[in-house]
Formats: C-alpha cells, structure tokens, sequence
C-alpha cells in the first residue's frame, strides 16, 4: 500500500511523461522532485521545487541549487545560450578536491578554474531549470549532422508493452532497436515468439509517431538475453555496436 507516501525523489535518469502518469494513477496526490547530480559533486546540482512534477517541467531535473553554478559548454568550451545542447559543467564548495591518488584523471574532469566536467548533456533555462539529454559518449550524430540521444528514446520504448529493455543504436546512418522483451509477461499472457515480435514492430510504428523525422526507429532486432550492464547497472554499449 503506497497510498501513505507524499514526497519521492528522483534520480539516477530522467523520467519520461509516460512514467511520470504511471507514477500518478498509482498514487495520487504524490509530489515527485527530480534530481540532477554526480558522486563528484556530493551529490546535488539540481532538484525540482514542490508542484513543478504537475507541470510541464516534470520532466526536467529541476533548477540548479544556490550553491552550485552550472554552465552550459559546446565541446570547444564556448558556453552555450538558453536552451542550447551542452555538457553540464558545475562548480562549487559540493565538487569534489579530485580522485583520490589519481591526479591525471581529476585533471580530466576539473579544470584550472573549477569546474568539474560532467560528461552529460543537457540543456538550461532562463530559471535555471536544467534538462539532461544524456551521455556524451553515447550521443549519436548522424551524416547530415543530426544529434540524436539514446536515452531519450530508449526510455519511451522501455514503457511500451512487453518491453523489458532496449538499446538504440546508428547502424549504417539508420536507427535500430535491439529489444530485450518481458518474455515471463509476454508468454504468462499467452503470446508466441511470434507475437512478441509482432507487438515490437507495432512498438516501434507507435512511438515514431512521436518522434521527429531525423530519429525514427527504421527495424527492430530483438535481442534474447538481459543486456550486459556496468557495476553502476548502465548497458555495455560498446559490446552491441554491430549487433
């Protein structure tokens, strides 16, 4: 029985409307704050204010806290306008000194005036409410110079019936699916092989009709086993490149 609970905290990756509904029907009334932060940076650079989780910022990680400041850098450093695409960048009295015995790698990530280097993408606004896109390594940038987050699609496909987890990947400058399906779900209400392949492919019609044209799902390969995952539980994408 959820019904006690009034407050909940989100982090680790963003959450999608469809999520944020789900989460909604099941317990009504509850108010959801988003978060944003690192280990590096003990751990908070954003969080969602009460009430923002029943308005279009729901999907947002919320607004950077007075502590911290963050910018927004294009890859050659410069920093980037309200709402332009860019690598989180904080600084403040919660980023870490470095990593410990480890001086070369803290130099990756802090610079010589501070700011620690996310590695994830995202975008500000005027309030600074800051909306994260994804990894950089994971960002992919198609021949007519498209850039399009994985995660972003992946969490819509990962909502959709049957469907336990995905990976998008740019194969041949054309989006594919590798699908991992709830089978124990799919077969408990009496689909076939068949059918679950069946279901992914309509899947995958439904949710490019609410992508843009640049990112649509163009096949699907369904993949029979869980994906391999890090310690931190994020998908080894490196070993399914030419899956």
């Amino acid at each position: 029985d959820l019904s006690s609970l009034r407050n909940g905290i989100i982090a680790g990756s963003p959450v999608s409307e469809e999520e944020y509904d789900a989460i909604r029907r099941e317990i009504p009334g509850l108010l959801l704050h988003a978060s944003y932060g690192q280990t590096e940076t003990a751990p908070c650079v954003s969080i969602s204010d009460v009430g923002d989780s029943a308005t279009e910022r729901a999907t947002t990680a919320g607004r950077v806290l007075r502590h911290c400041e963050v910018r927004i850098l294009a890859p050659d450093g410069a920093s980037l306008q309200t709402g332009e695409d860019g690598e989180i960048c904080v600084r403040g009295y919660n980023v870490m000194q470095g990593y410990y015995h480890l001086p070369e790698e803290t130099a990756k990530t802090i610079d010589a005036d501070g700011w620690l280097h996310t590695g994830d993408l995202a975008t500000m606004d005027s309030e600074g409410y800051v909306t994260v896109r994804g990894r950089s390594k994971n960002m992919l940038l198609t021949s007519s110079g498209q850039n399009i987050y994985p995660e972003e699609i992946e969490s819509k496909f990962n909502n959709m019936p049957y469907v336990s987890e995905s990976l998008v990947l740019l194969q041949k400058d054309k989006l594919v699916a590798l699908i991992y399906p709830d089978f124990d779900d799919a077969f408990a209400h009496g689909l076939s092989q068949t059918d679950i392949e069946r279901m992914m492919e309509t899947n995958r019609i439904e949710l490019n009709q609410q992508l843009p044209s640049y990112c649509q799902i163009t096949k699907i390969k369904i993949h029979f086993e869980e994906f391999e995952k890090t310690a931190k539980k994020s998908i080894k994408r490196f070993m399914y490149q030419e899956a």
